[in-house]
C-alpha cells in the first residue's frame, strides 16, 4: 500500500482537524495505533505542523466524511500522478560505493541499447558525455574492470525510466 506523503505530519493534521478513529488514521498513515494515540495525548509530534492532505490531493473532504460516517471504512489515497512519478523517479544521489558502477552501468546501455543517444544516457545515470564517449571509445582510464552491467539491478535508474529512454530513443530512430 502507498503511504501518503510525510505521514506523521499527516497524521497530525488528521487528529486535529477530523473525527476519524486512531485505527483509520494509523492504516492510511502506515503507523502503529499507540502512535496516533500518543500524537492526540500530545506526547510524540508536539512540534510537528499538520500536513493538510487535502490540499495536496491526497485526500478528499468526501473521503473524509465517508470514513467518519462509517467507522469500519478504510480511507483511500487518491491517485496522482505527480506523487506517483516522485515516487518512481527514485533517489537521485548516488552513493560513493555505487559511483563505481556507473561506468558499468554505461557500458551495459552502450553494448545492449546503442540507439540511446549520449543525452539520454546522462539524464538516466547521471554521468558525463566525456565518460560516457571515454567507454564508448575504450578510452576509458579504467576500462579493463569494466563490465557491462544492468543499471537497474546496480541501483543507477529505475525499470520504468530505462524503458521510457529506450521507447523514446526508438521512436527517434524510426522517424
Amino acid at each position: 500500500m502507498t503511504l501518503p506523503l510525510m505521514p506523521k505530519a499527516t497524521a497530525v493534521w488528521l487528529v486535529e482537524n477530523t473525527s476519524l478513529t486512531f485505527e483509520q488514521i494509523a492504516d492510511f498513515c502506515g503507523m502503529h495505533t499507540l502512535e496516533i494515540q500518543a500524537i492526540a495525548d500530545g506526547d510524540v509530534a508536539m512540534n510537528i505542523m499538520g500536513f493538510n492532505p487535502i490540499t495536496n490531493g491526497q485526500l478528499t473532504q468526501e473521503e473524509i466524511k465517508r470514513c467518519e460516517q462509517d467507522q469500519s471504512a478504510s480511507l483511500q489515497l487518491m491517485k496522482n500522478p505527480e506523487y506517483e512519478r516522485l515516487l518512481n523517479k527514485g533517489n537521485r544521489y548516488v552513493s560513493q560505493a555505487k559511483r563505481g558502477d556507473r561506468p558499468d552501468g554505461i557500458a551495459w546501455i552502450v553494448k545492449h541499447h546503442p540507439e540511446i543517444s549520449d543525452s539520454q544516457i546522462v539524464k538516466l545515470l547521471r554521468t558525463t558525455k566525456s565518460t560516457i564517449t571515454a567507454i564508448r571509445e575504450r578510452t576509458h582510464k579504467n576500462i579493463h574492470n569494466i563490465h557491462p552491467k544492468n543499471p537497474v539491478t546496480l541501483g543507477l535508474c529505475s525499470e520504468s525510466d530505462l524503458n521510457t529512454a529506450i521507447a523514446t530513443s526508438v521512436k527517434h530512430t524510426v522517424k
